[in-house]
C-alpha cells in the first residue's frame, strides 16, 4: 500500500483554519462527505469522535491520524489536511497538531486497517516527509508532496 493508493487530489486540503479538535472532526466529516458520496457526514463525525474517546490519534510531532472503520466505505480511503495554526489534539507528546491524515477503512478490513495505519505512522514519522508537507502552499503541492 502506498499513500497514492488511498489519497486523491480531491481529498487533499492545505492551510485550513480550525480552532479545536471537535471543529477539525466536523470539517473532516463534511469534507469527506462532499468527495465520497456514500459517506454520511454526521455518521462519520460520530465514528471519528467515538474512536478518539478511546485515546488520542495525535501520534506526536504535530501529526494526527484520525481513523475508523465504516460500514458504508468499500475501500480504504484517505484524506490529508494541513492547518494554518496547530490545534490541541491531546497528542502523546503534548504538541498541537497541524498535519492530519484521515484513514477510513471498510468495517470488515481489520488487518488492512492495522497495516495501513502502521505504514502511515511510519511514513509520517520521517522528519523530511513532514517538512515537505508543511512547506506546501496549496492543496496541489500538498498532494504531490504526500505521494512522492
Amino acid at each position: 500500500m502506498t499513500i497514492e493508493d488511498i489519497l486523491t487530489r480531491e481529498r487533499t486540503c492545505s492551510n485550513i483554519s480550525l480552532t479545536s479538535k471537535k471543529r477539525t472532526f466536523e470539517y473532516i466529516a463534511d469534507f469527506l462527505a462532499r468527495s465520497v458520496p456514500e459517506i454520511d457526514a454526521d455518521e462519520l463525525f460520530e465514528h471519528l469522535t467515538q474512536r478518539e474517546q478511546l485515546g488520542s490519534t495525535g501520534i506526536g510531532n504535530g501529526i494526527a491520524i484520525p481513523h475508523c472503520r465504516c460500514s458504508n466505505v468499500s475501500q480504504t480511503t484517505g484524506a490529508l489536511i494541513t492547518l494554518c495554526e496547530p490545534v490541541d489534539f491531546d497528542s502523546i507528546d503534548n504538541h498541537p497538531v497541524d498535519i492530519i491524515f484521515v484513514l477510513l477503512v471498510p468495517k470488515e478490513a481489520t488487518d488492512e486497517h492495522l497495516k495501513t495505519l502502521s505504514h502511515l505512522a511510519e511514513h509520517l514519522d520521517k522528519t523530511e516527509f513532514r517538512n515537505q508537507l508543511r512547506k506546501a502552499k496549496s492543496s496541489e503541492e500538498l498532494y504531490l508532496a504526500a505521494i512522492q
